[in-house]
């Protein structure tokens, strides 16, 4: 992995649980140099964590969208970290 590696948060809302959006955003970040994890909140939005190069996450959230899962996320608010955590794989949470 990158050794500057940065910290994303997304908070997806929309219709972002019970449609396999956990499921596939695990299987999408197979592809990408990240760690990370996702899960549903109480809130029906979605809280996805991952840590890699940031061309990385990137490239990774526009997978995201791009993996047929676009039009059922209404909105996205994000929070960079310069600062990881350290997570190691990835996986669904909660």
């Amino acid at each position: 992995m990158n050794p500057n590696p940065r910290r994303l948060e997304v908070w997806y809302s929309g219709r972002v649980q019970g449609v396999g959006f956990r499921h596939t955003a695990r299987s999408v970040a197979a592809g990408f140099d990240i760690t990370g994890t996702v899960r549903n909140l109480p809130d029906g939005r979605v809280h996805l964590v991952a840590e890699g190069p940031e061309t990385e996450l990137r490239a990774f959230r526009g997978a995201l969208r791009d993996s047929g899962l676009g039009p059922l996320i209404r909105d996205e608010a994000e929070r960079w970290a310069e600062t990881p955590a350290g997570l190691r794989g990835f996986s669904i949470v909660g």
